[in-house]
């Protein structure tokens, strides 16, 4: 039987957001059985909001959540981790409205929880099982989920710059892949954008620190980490907006140039079409994310 985890000991990190570029603590704590990724704002007397598809406020550069009018934005980078590393329960306090960005990838948060260790809890993990396909289109962009066994992503992008291009590339989340393969992509942008983005309110904390820089042809900060560290740090972004479906998935998720609004939007399409899926549990622990994890007594920190 495959059974819930969530981290051993706490774990906490300081930064900036991405598009508010505010300052912030953000702190992992283990939680109970059944109680999945809660978000805490301790700076609004600890309001509590539930990272679930109910909860999805504004999508656009980055996937926002608000409950009664409390906001928690870019969210999918620890999320994806959270998927990453095999926990299904923890308590995510921060003070601000924004989590940090750190280097632009899960890569950080990865660390925190291996330093933190992982414990095995008593419940079984629910998953959810595709029984038959789910298909959107937009213009171009399309995003499907198809009957599986294993949960299983494939992601096409296609950007008219000479270092991307049309990439793809296809991730089964077993056996540490994730770890190995998806962690450490960075988010990234283009230079040429930057003002107009700034003037909507946006990546005022963005830095070639945080974020892969494009020029029209060319990279101001190098080097990438990987030849397509673009479409990894897309799937990256799709596993943790997934997440929101509030268990793990055993299906085929097929995506191209599909971005956060059609990620969400499969999630909650799915989740309305309750005879498309199925909830089951497993008996064998290899049909699941496999982490090796290195347990600490220690709490973890990163600053």
């Amino acid at each position: 039987m495959i059974y819930e985890q969530t981290i051993r000991t706490s774990a906490e990190c300081k930064g900036v957001g991405l598009h508010s570029g505010a300052p912030v603590h953000l702190k992992i704590l283990p939680a109970a059985s059944g109680t999945g990724i809660v978000f805490r704002r301790t700076d609004l007397d600890g309001f509590e909001l539930e990272a679930v598809s109910r909860n999805v406020a504004r999508v656009s550069y980055a996937t926002s959540l608000m409950k009664k009018g409390v906001l928690i934005s870019t969210t999918e980078h620890l999320l994806s981790a959270f998927v990453g590393m095999g926990i299904d329960n923890a308590i995510v306090e921060l003070d601000n409205l924004e989590l940090p960005i750190l280097d632009g990838s899960a890569q950080p948060f990865v660390d925190l929880m291996r330093r933190a260790g992982v414990r095995k809890q008593r419940r079984a993990r629910s998953f959810l099982k595709v029984l038959r396909p789910i298909e959107l289109r937009e213009g171009s962009k399309f995003i499907g989920v198809y009957p599986s066994d294993r949960y299983t992503v494939s992601y096409t992008i296609d950007f008219p710059h000479p270092l991307i291009g049309r990439e793809a590339r296809t991730l089964e989340l077993t056996n540490g892949h994730y770890l190995a393969e998806i962690a450490s992509a960075r988010t990234f942008g283009f230079l040429h954008e930057a003002e107009v983005m700034r003037q909507q309110g946006l990546i005022r904390g963005a830095s070639e620190e945080n974020a892969i820089v494009l020029t029209r042809d060319g990279l101001v900060n190098p080097p990438l980490r990987y030849p397509d560290e673009f479409v990894r740090h897309k799937i990256l972004d799709l596993i943790g907006d997934l997440a929101l479906i509030g268990r793990r998935i055993l299906g085929n998720v097929v995506a191209d140039r599909a971005g956060h609004a059609m990620h969400t939007a499969l999630v909650s399409r799915l989740l309305r079409d309750q005879a498309s899926w199925e909830e089951v549990t497993l008996a064998r622990e290899e049909e699941a994310a496999d982490v090796p994890v290195e347990p600490e007594r220690a709490a973890a920190s990163l600053q």
